[in-house]
């Protein structure tokens, strides 16, 4: 199906780069050779964990603090990288901000919020349970509820990274990009369909997690009682409607990936890159380690996403064979 409108504005996607901080924009981005050679695809790396929050959410959150009343107090939901990103921006325009987490919400990426200035209220089994208490607290309070993928300056930061993408010196014949509640991936593809429409987007999310793949495959929303995976980034339980619909027309094709093969492609990202990455970050090479024939002699691009790691889990992701 062919979009003729979009709710993303390209003008407005131009123009964000000059509102978000700079240390988030002209992120690294290179074939790496030794991992093109490990997985018969010429691999393509765009890196956005090299910044104060270790990921890419501090482009939509840092344009959207930017423009928000300073005088309304925001509040949030997340897994630890929006909320840290929200956290960050908000500390540079004194504002006020509220992330509610999940009791088991990474203990890094929580420390990391409160110490940008949050106020971190831990709540629920999981992140939609958290959101679902963010969103009551700020019903009661009139504060302002941020919602990563549905307001519109998340994607429109994530779609910046298109922007740069699209000035690799190379053509990329496939994007795979790691599926949580979409913003990354609606921004990046909006941009591409635009202007390189050739490129595929693939969405990629862990079979642990797979309701936002299954609620586009079928055009409809589909929830699930409980997520079992390491890539909290993306463990969706209760996808949003419009982050489904902006996917139309974008996305080509969604995988999903093994919780073995998240982990092979962490310790061969850190192997031959240098990089930690969390899982949700090592979405894409997990895609093309369970897909080698089908990517093979091409040129694929991911999105190295988030790289908030404990130190606890470094030991056990990274040094332990799986």
């Amino acid at each position: 199906m062919i979009k003729t409108h979009h709710r993303l504005s390209l003008e407005r996607i131009e123009k964000a780069a000059e509102k978000i901080d700079s240390v988030f924009l002209q992120t690294p981005q290179y074939a790496d050779d030794a991992l093109s050679q490990a997985l018969g695809a010429r691999v393509i790396l765009k890196v956005e964990t090299l910044n104060p929050i270790r990921s890419f959410k501090g482009r939509g959150a840092g344009l959207l603090v930017s423009e928000a009343d300073l005088h309304t107090p925001l509040l949030c939901a997340s897994a630890g990288n929006f909320g840290q990103a929200m956290a960050y921006a908000c500390r540079k325009r004194n504002m006020k901000l509220t992330v509610y987490a999940s009791v088991h919400a990474n203990p890094l990426k929580i420390e990391k919020m409160r110490h940008f200035g949050a106020e971190v209220i831990l709540r629920g089994e999981d992140f939609d349970a958290a959101k679902l208490e963010a969103k009551r607290a700020a019903s009661q309070s009139g504060g302002r509820f941020v919602e990563d993928s549905l307001d519109i300056e998340t994607l429109e930061g994530a779609a910046t990274i298109g922007l740069e993408l699209l000035k690799f010196n190379e053509p990329i014949d496939t994007l795979l990009i790691a599926l949580g509640n979409g913003a990354m991936i609606n921004g990046i593809a909006r941009v591409f369909k635009a202007r390189n429409p050739q490129t595929k987007i693939i969405a990629v999310q862990a079979q642990g997690a797979p309701a936002m793949v299954e609620s586009w495959q079928q055009k409809k929303v589909i929830t699930h009682e409980r997520v079992q995976t390491i890539a909290d980034g993306v463990a969706v339980r209760i996808p949003v409607q419009q982050a489904l619909e902006d996917m139309e027309g974008l996305v080509d094709d969604a995988l999903l990936v093994e919780e073995t093969s998240i982990l092979n492609a962490m310790q061969l990202i850190h192997l031959h890159t240098g990089v930690v990455v969390e899982p949700s970050g090592a979405l894409g090479i997990a895609a093309l380690i369970e897909n080698k024939d089908r990517f093979q002699g091409s040129t694929v691009a991911t999105i190295l996403c988030g790289g908030n790691v404990t130190e606890k889990q470094m030991n056990d992701w990274l040094w332990r064979r799986v």
